[in-house]
């Protein structure tokens, strides 16, 4: 029977063989660990990359904590219960590399479990590209959506939908990158079982490395200048303000007393802010930026 060990111990499983693949890709970057506790209860180990030949700063982090939920928590679930208790537990990414023409990477895959015995699994995978390249963004799509076919025929089409509305900053009107997909609350559905969710999720989890390597291989030789690091620390700031103002792990990491160093490492190393930027008209930054939008469809 599955239960909340078994997936525990396959995220921890998932962040090791990550790392790994990310050391032999990256060619000098190793990860260190830092193992942490929760007051509250549980724990993690945060991996953190630094300084690598491709990869500037990363973060793979495994987590699973556990304790009284908060009233956010149980409001949301629409729980009387004055209290409960929650367990959560999954693995975290994000890759910030040197190079403007590497994209950033993010990766979720988590479960939750309540002591009303309620439970779900969420998680996503987005990219976000300084510039963004429709041929990159296709082989994107192409990998999420051959994880997501070999599961469920709607999982691509919703999730991907999802993500264009989550991962996009209202206050710039503009998406965090070409999105890629995004769920929560999978549970047992009309034939779907809890085993089946949980495949989705390792699956998801599983087509992360071949993808970021794939694109760190790629471009990792690709000649930029000052210009185009500038351009990629102006995106890295927009990428920060999603992070602090919008994103719900973030939130609710802080909110149920989680690791601060763990749930901010997916800030870049450096990031700028220049007061009303606007691109060359026809720049590859303008045209970037015009690619930023919602519902594209990558891989028609």
């Amino acid at each position: 029977m599955l239960n909340k060990e078994t997936i525990r111990d396959w995220f921890i499983s998932l962040q090791q063989s990550i790392c790994e693949q990310l050391e032999e890709a990256d060619g000098r970057g190793k990860f260190i660990s830092d193992a942490w506790d929760r007051p509250g209860g549980g724990g993690g180990v945060s991996r953190i990359i630094t300084n690598g030949q491709v990869i500037e700063k990363g973060g793979v982090n495994f987590s699973a904590v556990w304790g009284k939920a908060p009233e956010h928590t149980l409001k949301m679930l629409k729980l009387n219960e004055s209290s409960a208790d929650f367990f959560a537990t999954g693995v975290s990414i994000v890759i910030h590399p040197h190079s403007p023409k590497v994209p950033i990477i993010h990766m979720n895959v988590r479960y939750f479990e309540m002591s009303t015995g309620q439970y779900w699994f969420g998680g996503g995978i987005d990219l976000t590209p300084h510039y963004v390249v429709k041929e990159d963004a296709a082989y994107f799509h192409q990998q999420l959506k051959k994880a997501c076919d070999q599961h469920h025929p709607s999982y691509y089409p919703e999730f991907k939908k999802w993500a264009d509305d989550y991962f996009f900053i209202k206050h710039r009107q503009e998406t965090r990158g070409v999105g890629g997909i995004f769920f929560d609350y999978l549970k047992e559905d009309e034939g779907i079982s809890k085993e089946d969710r949980f495949k989705f999720v390792q699956a998801v989890g599983q087509s992360f490395a071949p993808i970021y390597t794939h694109f760190m291989r790629k471009n990792k030789d690709l000649l930029y200048g000052e210009k185009e690091k500038q351009w990629q620390y102006l995106r890295r700031g927009r990428y920060v303000e999603f992070n602090l103002v919008w994103d719900r792990g973030t939130k609710f990491g802080l909110e149920t007393d989680g690791r601060t160093e763990s749930i901010l490492m997916s800030l870049p190393p450096q990031a700028n802010w220049q007061y009303s930027h606007q691109p060359q008209p026809g720049s590859d930054e303008a045209t970037t930026l015009e690619l930023l939008k919602k519902d594209i469809n990558w891989i028609s």
